[in-house]
């Protein structure tokens, strides 16, 4: 069963917003890791592997409503589970 679970990789596309229609609860509870351009990052909002993309929060700058302003940056995508035993 442990081979199992090193097997299934995370979604394609996902978001911690709730109110995004790529978020999931359930792969979150997994705690997913994501390597962009080969260096691990923590500060990823959203993330595309196909398309090549993440966005991450800007910590100096907010939008009109007071959220965290986001930036769209690509290379590679590689999510993980970090629980993967």
């Amino acid at each position: 069963m442990p081979e199992d679970q090193n097997a299934d990789v995370p979604p394609n596309h996902l978001s911690i917003d709730p109110s995004s229609r790529f978020y999931s609860e359930e792969v979150l509870r997994r705690d997913v890791g994501i390597r962009f351009n080969g260096v691990e990052k923590t500060s990823i909002r959203e993330y595309n592997v196909s398309e090549g993309w993440v966005r991450v929060e800007v910590p100096t700058a907010k939008d009109r409503y007071g959220n965290p302003m986001l930036v769209k940056l690509k290379g590679t995508v590689e999510p993980y589970f970090r629980d993967a035993k």
